[in-house]
């Protein structure tokens, strides 16, 4: 393993005026509140041993609920414009539900932070997918009266939405893989979850611009793809990769089409009209998640199942994911290479050119353990670095959320991985900020002189 870089001294490159600079959450990993709610596919997935690394489940996580206000607090001492939260489904469909969200909205906006609501991250009501979840059409059409729901009570405050978190993500991992929940291992019979997502942005976007919302978004996770040679083999398995995981989601929004041969693949009685639900007017900017790149190459003849990043990796998938050598990893094995986001942020202004709409780096962190974390430090300000490169190559980003304010459940790994900028003591719930916090809360400080 080789030893994280270490951050510069120098100060960051400024950012345009009015870049927005803020931090990202999701309800299901801080919230707790378990009562209050109902059950979501992550409870049930949970349950089931073996499931989540260490056991546990998200049924106190950080206590969000019942302190909001100190964590409030974090995110105007950070010095951030924005706090990216998400909405939980689940809990809007208990009695009352929505009050917690009134208050949280409330307490931003005393504090001078602007609220960023995401509508879905990942946290599908049970019942919901007892009926089908994602793989029924009707889904699409359920998020939709939801989110107009959810816009009329806190709409009059809230100006950013977000529809939908990664769906790449949650149709590979929790349908495809079955590593996340809802627990589905379909392989390439997952495409109408993707596509059913889609939907369910296109129609939610109606919803929201009837509502008078007129800065929408969506927060797609996104990577460059790195051939693991220059083999046709391995160029022809990192470009299938590549559709799969990028374009897949990315084309529709922006080009209004699936890349060639997938449209044949989704469950639409009128694709086109689909298509056009999906792209026309549903977008003000485009959320950039961002991790790291991935090496893929053709499959290995003979493998069996391959462990990569805490996943596992079908052999009869079409293609392999292979170490990226050379660079200095997270706590997660995650490769740390800023420049990847410079390229993948390059090559979207390449292939979308005048529709690609402003972009927003949603989402990008890392997970270390520690108090005094100079690690995250220098990986923040690599890529912090390599996004000013970006926008000095024509690219148009309008702000960056650090994933996350607070240390978290992070999933399948339970409590394992830490991403925080603050630490959070779960048996006691204390907040400490670590030392990212407190560079991170320089840096904007800097920007703003």
């Amino acid at each position: 393993m080789i030893a994280a870089m270490a951050a510069t001294t120098d100060p960051l490159p400024q950012f345009p005026p009015g870049f927005l600079w803020g931090v990202s959450t999701s309800a299901h990993q801080i919230e707790g509140a378990v009562d209050g709610r109902a059950p979501s596919v992550w409870d049930a997935f949970s349950a089931e041993p073996g499931r989540i690394r260490d056991g546990s489940t998200a049924d106190t996580a950080c206590d969000h609920v019942a302190r909001y206000r100190e964590d409030v607090a974090l995110v105007r001492g950070l010095g951030a414009d924005a706090y990216r939260f998400s909405v939980s489904w689940p809990r809007v469909l208990r009695p009352g539900g929505l009050d917690f969200y009134d208050r949280l909205v409330d307490e931003l906006c005393a504090q001078g932070v602007r609220p960023v609501p995401t509508l879905f991250h990942w946290d599908l009501p049970a019942e919901i997918e007892t009926a089908g979840g994602w793989q029924e059409r009707d889904t699409a059409a359920r998020f939709a009266a939801y989110a107009e729901t959810v816009v009329a009570r806190l709409g009059d405050r809230t100006d950013t939405w977000i529809t939908l978190n990664e769906p790449a993500e949650h149709t590979l991992l929790g349908h495809a893989l079955g590593q996340h929940a809802p627990g589905r291992a379909l392989l390439f019979d997952a495409l109408p979850v993707a596509h059913h997502q889609l939907l369910a942005h296109g129609l939610a976007a109606q919803a929201l611009r009837a509502a008078g919302v007129t800065d929408l978004g969506i927060a797609n996770s996104h990577g460059p793809t790195w051939p693991a040679s220059g083999s046709p083999a391995d160029t022809e398995a990192a470009d299938f990769y590549d559709i799969v995981l990028n374009r897949l989601f990315s084309d529709p929004l922006l080009l209004g089409r699936y890349p060639d041969g997938f449209g044949d693949l989704m469950p639409a009685a009128d694709l086109a009209a689909d298509l056009e639900l999906i792209s026309r007017d549903s977008l003000d900017w485009y959320g950039v998640n961002f991790y790291q790149p991935t090496k893929v190459g053709a499959p290995v003849p003979d493998a069996a199942d391959t462990e990569f990043s805490g996943l596992t990796i079908p052999a009869e998938l079409p293609f392999s994911v292979r170490e990226i050598e050379g660079y200095p990893v997270t706590d997660f094995g995650w490769p740390v290479v800023p420049d990847a986001l410079t390229e993948l942020l390059t090559s979207f202004r390449d292939r979308y050119g005048d529709r690609l709409p402003p972009v927003v780096i949603t989402e990008n962190g890392c997970a270390y353990d520690g108090l005094d974390d100079q690690d995250r430090i220098a990986y923040l300000d690599g890529h912090l670095r390599a996004l000013h490169r970006a926008t000095g190559a024509g690219v148009p980003v309008r702000g960056y959320f650090v994933w996350s304010l607070l240390d978290n459940w992070e999933w399948a790994e339970g409590y394992t991985k830490r991403f925080g900028l603050v630490h959070v003591d779960y048996a006691t719930q204390t907040r400490t900020p670590k030392a990212s916090y407190h560079w991170l809360r320089d840096a904007l400080r800097a920007q703003r002189a």
